[in-house]
């Protein structure tokens, strides 16, 4: 298949993440000012889109907090600069057996099960204009964690995302995501014109050598918007790799703590730095607005004070 440049990006910044990132960097935000404050610096410089997690302020631990999730939204819609806001609901389907000759009863240090309703809890409240949904279950590089989502799971979060106007980002980590995503349009779960983020190199999904990212690609219908990422130094090859391929970029430290060997970095450095390949390759980055129009989102409005 020939490569078809994509000529106008939008840049995603995937800003805190909820991996053990922590206590590697100082800049992987934390509580819902850092966290938001560190969007709004994103979207400053060039992010069109931010993805959030939320965190416990104190520990920095994953976190579903309603509360937490509400501050970082209101933060984000009251600052000055404008941004598509996208929020996880990847929270909620952790399963961590025990050991390998008694995987029962599960670990609970490392458990977070929780049902459609509730995994969704803070998007019914918040109403972002996107927010993610993990298209499947995988085994993840622990060795006893899997993250889980069932084909009914799926299915009731996706019409739950639906029924409340909210764009599901369909996160594939391999093809056989992609293969139910495409279900879950023709049943008419999802909307067609779906978008999607390509998940490449997390271990156990699909690698991230370029002959598995075409096949994703070559797996995306036509009328599909999508983007990729890779993790670590991957990160800004992938920028490239992603464009080149017809596709939108997404970077953040929630896949990439480092700006250069031994460099870590901000969220805004790594926007900063994937929107200028993107316009040394020739291509233009575009902003919230004309992400709205290319998607059919709809800005929400700051909460009334």
């Amino acid at each position: 298949m020939p490569l078809t440049m994509n000529r106008e990006v939008f840049i995603t910044c995937a800003v805190t993440g909820s991996g053990g990132t922590q206590d590697r960097s100082p800049h992987v935000p934390r509580s819902p000012e850092q966290i938001a404050s560190s969007a709004i610096d994103a979207a400053k410089a060039g992010a069109a889109v931010v993805h959030c997690h939320v965190r416990d302020p104190q520990s920095g631990a994953p976190s579903r907090d309603l509360a937490l999730y509400r501050e970082v939204t209101d933060r984000i819609r009251a600052a000055e600069v404008d941004v598509v806001l996208n929020l996880t609901a990847g929270m909620g389907g952790d399963m961590t057996f025990g050991p390998v000759e008694a995987p029962l009863p599960l670990n609970p240090a490392g458990t977070d099960m929780a049902g459609a309703t509730e995994r969704l809890a803070h998007v019914a409240e918040c109403l972002p204009e996107i927010c993610t949904l993990d298209c499947g279950t995988m085994n993840f590089a622990e060795a006893d964690y899997v993250m889980t989502n069932t084909p009914g799971m799926l299915r009731a979060m996706g019409k739950m995302m639906t029924d409340l106007g909210v764009k599901p980002e369909i996160e594939a980590f391999d093809t056989g995501h992609l293969w139910f995503a495409k279900e879950l349009v023709r049943e008419g779960t999802l909307a067609p014109q779906a978008l999607v983020q390509l998940c490449m190199g997390v271990p156990w999904g699909a690698p991230n050598d370029l002959n598995t990212l075409m096949a994703m690609v070559n797996n995306v219908p036509d009328d599909w918007h999508w983007s990729a990422f890779s993790l670590g130094r991957d990160q800004m090859p992938y920028v490239a790799a992603s464009v080149l391929a017809g596709g939108n970029v997404r970077v953040g430290l929630e896949d990439n703590l480092f700006l250069d060997k031994g460099v870590l970095a901000t969220n805004a450095q790594l926007v900063e730095r994937a929107a200028s390949i993107i316009e040394n390759m020739g291509a233009k980055v575009i902003g919230p607005q004309a992400v709205r129009e290319r998607l059919g989102l709809t800005k929400r409005a700051p909460v009334a004070k």
